[in-house]
């Protein structure tokens, strides 16, 4: 399949206030198949539930839910189904999806970790029921899911110029040196080889660097923040520690490094994410362990020319590599079995050389 072709994306789309998060990678992968020159239909499968009963619960919603995709997928006809975390939807559905539409193309992504048992058996159930699955882990942890006839691939943290907009790397005195943005500060992380506390971590830092000016949402007791907030808080910092719940899972990352990266802010990432096959020590601010980390920020913080150089150059690194058309033409190029993994610039399918290549020309 060539060409410009109907979509329908189901996933969750930003339709109420609660949850909006403008980040989010399906819009992203939205905006880059529609500036590919696709049509794409959006289907908020949590938000159809929701709306299919009167007390707005969706898990009795589930089954209107399945119902309303597949008439969505007679009348629109679509060649390409792609489901990102859509766990409403059901294999009966996606059999009846495919009797519906003759020929339709199904592919599921997913951007959480494979180191979670609960999601990994998610992904894994339903690679016999789709073409193709793309998950933001590669390594052995994605290879152990390879099923004979699947396509089977690591999928980028996706970034869009229209949403991470931010030149943080422009701005001679920020707001704030640090931002660690994180879910729950008191739950322990794998970080430079053992668990760590975020809360604890942040609080060793503020120690070891004083004066930090630190933004910390979800940590020591603060709120989350979201949407045009969180945007704002990007847009003023200067340094932020991309720490996940794992850093030694070949090329996991939270989105937040998209988030980090595309708005040009210098990250702070753990060497042992793998990361640094693709990028280079002055594009992100790598850090082996803990007292490296904490010399890594004190240096920087010092010296902002510096960190703003490295942070500008990260920047037009991660939106040459990962911005959203690019990552778009590669999950539809393989599912229609055009790609050609020598011409991308990080691993693409299991079973094709795994071997990023740093200075290729991006596709």
């Amino acid at each position: 399949m060539t060409g410009r072709i109907r979509i329908v994306h189901v996933g969750s789309f930003p339709l109420r206030a609660k949850g909006a998060f403008i980040h989010g990678v399906a819009t992203k992968l939205t905006n880059g198949l529609i500036r590919n020159g696709h049509a794409v239909v959006n289907f908020s499968d949590r938000d159809v539930a929701r709306a299919s009963t009167l007390l707005g619960n969706r898990k009795f919603g589930a089954a209107q839910a399945n119902k309303a995709l597949i008439e969505l997928c007679r009348a629109v006809a679509p060649e390409l189904v792609m489901l990102g975390h859509a766990d409403v939807i059901v294999p009966a559905t996606l059999a009846a999806i495919r009797d519906a539409v003759p020929g339709v193309r199904l592919l599921q992504w997913n951007v959480d970790p494979l180191f979670d048992e609960g999601n990994r058996a998610r992904v894994r159930a339903r690679i016999p029921d789709v073409d193709a699955s793309f998950v933001s882990t590669a390594g052995a942890d994605l290879a152990a899911l390879a099923m004979p006839g699947r396509i089977l691939g690591w999928l980028p943290n996706p970034v869009d110029a229209s949403i991470e907009r931010g030149r943080a790397f422009d701005d001679e005195a920020p707001a704030f040196d640090l931002v660690f943005p994180v879910g729950r500060g008191e739950e322990a992380r794998h970080h430079c080889g053992h668990a760590v506390v975020p809360d604890a971590l942040i609080a060793r830092i503020a120690r070891e660097v004083p004066g930090l000016r630190l933004a910390t949402p979800g940590m020591r007791g603060e709120p989350h923040i979201q949407g045009d907030a969180y945007q704002r808080l990007l847009e003023t910092s200067r340094l932020g520690l991309a720490l996940s719940k794992r850093n030694d899972r070949h090329l996991y990352a939270s989105d937040r490094l998209a988030h980090l990266m595309g708005n040009g802010v210098l990250a702070l990432l753990d060497r042992a994410s793998g990361y640094d096959t693709l990028f280079g020590d002055d594009e992100i601010a790598f850090y082996e362990s803990e007292p490296a980390l904490v010399a890594r920020i004190a240096a920087l913080r010092a010296d902002g020319r510096e960190a703003r150089a490295i942070a500008e150059r990260g920047a037009r690194r991660y939106h040459d590599l990962f911005d959203e058309r690019r990552v778009a033409r590669y999950l539809v190029e393989a599912v229609f079995g055009t790609l050609r993994p020598e011409a991308w610039p990080w691993p693409t399918l299991v079973g094709a050389d795994p071997t990023p290549i740093r200075d290729a020309a991006i596709a």
